[in-house]
């Protein structure tokens, strides 16, 4: 967690214990304080970030059970020594294929999934290169969830570019080419490091 944004620790933490207790306490008493705290992390955000509370009310009122990190999975492929690369529809920029993982997907069948969605490509997962803590890295804006990010190394079976509903363009790049990035999705150094891990293939897998 960055030191100088403390509130969105706060915010989640409290979410986190709002959203336990109202799955376990059965007291009306106990569910009403609970419902307060939930207000209370709702608050801290929206005042934060400047995003309307009934979005953030609604991001959080969705989350149900026990709270765990959210799990979003993103796919290294490269050719012809460049990495694939797609153009978010949401801001204009680049990311790798990828998103979050669905109910009853292996985290690889997630990855593959998303590459060949967004990118028009079918690929084999073949290794798992780094699994990182997106609020131990600088990524902007912050996200009021706690995020696990699973970098996997996919190679093409077949396809061709071929953009989405969510992507505008899909292209390769080489590493001292890359386009300006999403960086609320990947870092420049994210890239660099997948470029170092695919070119050292006994390397252990990265993580925080």
């Amino acid at each position: 967690m960055s030191s100088d944004t403390p509130w969105l620790q706060w915010a989640q933490r409290l979410q986190a214990i709002a959203q336990t207790g109202l799955t376990y306490s059965e007291g009306h008493y106990d569910r009403e304080r609970y419902e307060e705290i939930h207000k209370i992390a709702v608050e801290i955000l929206a005042a934060q970030t400047a995003a309307p509370f009934a979005r953030i009310e609604e991001l959080f009122r969705n989350q149900t059970g026990y709270p765990t990190p959210k799990v979003d999975v993103r796919c290294a492929v490269f050719r012809d020594n460049k990495i694939l690369l797609v153009k978010e529809q949401e801001d204009g920029k680049w990311t790798l294929p990828g998103g979050w993982a669905d109910i009853l997907d292996a985290p690889s069948e997630a990855a593959a999934r998303e590459v060949w969605e967004e990118a028009g490509f079918h690929v084999h997962i073949t290794r798992l290169l780094a699994v990182y803590d997106r609020a131990k890295h600088p990524h902007v804006p912050p996200f009021p969830f706690h995020i696990y990010k699973h970098f996997f190394l996919g190679e093409i079976i077949d396809g061709k570019p071929t953009p989405s509903p969510e992507t505008t363009a899909v292209d390769f790049f080489a590493r001292n080419e890359i386009p300006e990035l999403s960086v609320s999705r990947v870092l420049p150094e994210q890239i660099e490091r997948l470029f170092q891990l695919r070119d050292s293939p006994n390397a252990p897998t990265d993580f925080d």
